[in-house]
């Protein structure tokens, strides 16, 4: 892909504003877009968009890598087709902060509201809602079939993993299969509701960020969570135990930037000599199904397409791993084949680096990832440092992973601290007011093709709002933005300014 110049924000749409506890594809996501456009920004950067459960990590913890997260449907906009009354739309406690999710409120308390909606739905289902509803049914059937099954089996099962079902039902012998969705039959329908209402209204939104201009960056994990409808559907394309069907081998990485003992994710790692004999069928269909509700997708984890570490079960941190070779270059070519073109992909080449992993990105043309909190270790050469951008790149002032940009300043050494004002063309670092805007200027000056900066940084939000901590299980994927009333004009001016000064 030959990639414009050109600047965006990243924010998950559960950071959005709400009145529901949670950030949803209602009012303030608009609002959100209507900033974007004020700002002169191109591109609205999300992360996964999957149903999560456990910590609520769109990357470790979602329950299907094609299915929408239920969360994020807006209950006003049920409300306006009818489904629910003004009378139902009960706001979350008043007394719950307002700028991060409280998972253990919100779930109850949406899902009730949205089992409403579904009752009203099938109530007062007319011929045009059938078809529609049916229509999307047929056009999904290959991954919800087994996802709205899954959900139905896991909540009747009261949340146990997959493998600790029924043997029959964890092996999904047919006769075991239709009894169940026979029994559960309303369970599933929900579940179909629900994936329809988010589509629709995923839809709608991202129609209306194309009408201002506004490309959508998707995000795919390279691993999904063992209990999950696609390991559940697919146990051969995955390193399972043969008799207990729990990962044999747990993804992660090795000790780095983040965490001494490196990252242990608790996600199974692919038979990948599998997925090969199948034409990787599975990648193809995930990557058709992202495309369609995206326009660009960042690839999360990349190096794990050249090589990966595996960890065997039972470790309790990653250091004891090993690094396997997985057939990237052969996926990509049969992804092109399979698409006609190859889709327009971001590489997040972070992490342990190789000439392999370079080499992988760079046949297929991905632009890589530069962060420019990892730039100034003294160290003239840091691939991170703006001199040494190629323009087919992405910058960042910092990613979902990182702290913000005030956080980060904070925390920084005195060496980081006086290099980078040195760099910049500071006296002293004690001249340097705003890091998180001294960042911003720095990212869309440079040559990078493209540029993104978290709606913290723009915020000038301290570590407070930090999105991720990796070194840190609970906790995390919690921050929100209290109000749109934060995106102000003078914000927007100022972005504006500096986009047009830097011709993104």
């Amino acid at each position: 892909m030959d990639f414009q110049r050109a600047s965006g924000i990243l924010l998950q749409p559960t950071s959005l504003p709400s009145r529901f506890g949670i950030g949803d594809l209602g009012k303030s996501a608009y609002e959100f877009v209507d900033f974007l456009e004020k700002s002169g920004q191109k591109l609205w950067q999300i992360l996964p968009l999957g149903p999560t459960g456990y910590s609520h990590s769109p990357y470790t913890m979602n329950f299907s890598a094609f299915a929408g997260n239920h969360l994020l449907i807006s209950l006003d906009l049920l409300a306006e087709e009818g489904l629910l009354s003004r009378d139902e739309l009960i706001p979350i406690k008043a007394d719950l902060a307002p700028n991060k999710v409280n998972f253990d409120a919100v779930v109850p308390h949406k899902i009730q509201l949205l089992k409403l909606a579904y009752k009203s739905f099938h109530a007062s289902l007319t011929n045009k809602q059938k078809a529609a509803f049916e229509e999307f049914c047929q056009a999904q059937a290959y991954w919800l079939e087994d996802y709205a099954l899954f959900m139905a089996l896991l909540a009747a099962n009261e949340g146990k993993s997959w493998n600790n079902w029924e043997r029959a039902i964890a092996l999904r012998e047919p006769d075991a299969i239709k009894a169940q969705s026979k029994a559960l039959k309303d369970s599933i329908a929900f579940h179909k509701f629900l994936q329809f209402k988010f589509f629709a209204q995923w839809s709608k939104l991202r129609e209306y960020a194309k009408e201002k201009g506004i490309k959508i960056i998707g995000d795919i994990s390279i691993y999904v969570c063992h209990n999950s409808a696609d390991v559940w559907a697919n146990r051969d394309i995955f390193k399972l135990d043969t008799e207990t069907f729990d990962p044999a081998f747990i993804a992660g990485v090795p000790p780095d930037y983040f965490s001494e003992t490196g990252q242990l994710w608790g996600n199974p790692v692919y038979n990948w000599e599998q997925l090969e004999k199948t034409n990787f069928a599975w990648w193809i269909d995930r990557f058709k199904a992202t495309l369609q509700y995206v326009d660009l997708v960042r690839v999360d984890h990349f190096r794990g397409f050249e090589a990966y570490w595996q960890v065997p079960a039972g470790e309790e941190n990653a250091i004891n791993g090993e690094w396997l070779k997985a057939p990237g270059a052969e996926l990509f070519e049969t992804l092109r084949s399979a698409l006609g073109e190859m889709p327009p992909i971001l590489a997040e080449d972070l992490g342990i680096i190789t000439k392999e992993v370079e080499e992988l990105r760079d046949r297929f043309n991905f632009p890589g990832m530069r962060i420019l909190m990892f730039a100034f270790s003294e160290d003239p050469t840091n691939t991170h440092l703006p001199h040494n951008y190629v323009p087919n790149s992405v910058v960042y002032s910092g990613t979902h992973d990182n702290d913000t940009a005030i956080g980060w300043w904070g925390k920084a050494s005195d060496k980081e601290k006086q290099f980078l004002a040195q760099y910049l063309g500071y006296s002293s670092p004690d001249d340097i007011q705003e890091i998180n805007w001294v960042l911003i200027r720095t990212a869309l000056a440079s040559v990078a093709k493209l540029a993104i900066i978290p709606l913290q940084d723009i915020l000038g939000l301290d570590n407070r709002a930090r999105m991720n901590d990796p070194s840190k299980i609970p906790g995390n994927w919690r921050w929100r933005y209290e109000s749109s009333d934060l995106l102000t004009e003078e914000l927007s001016e100022r972005l504006l300014e500096l986009t047009q000064i830097y011709n993104r």
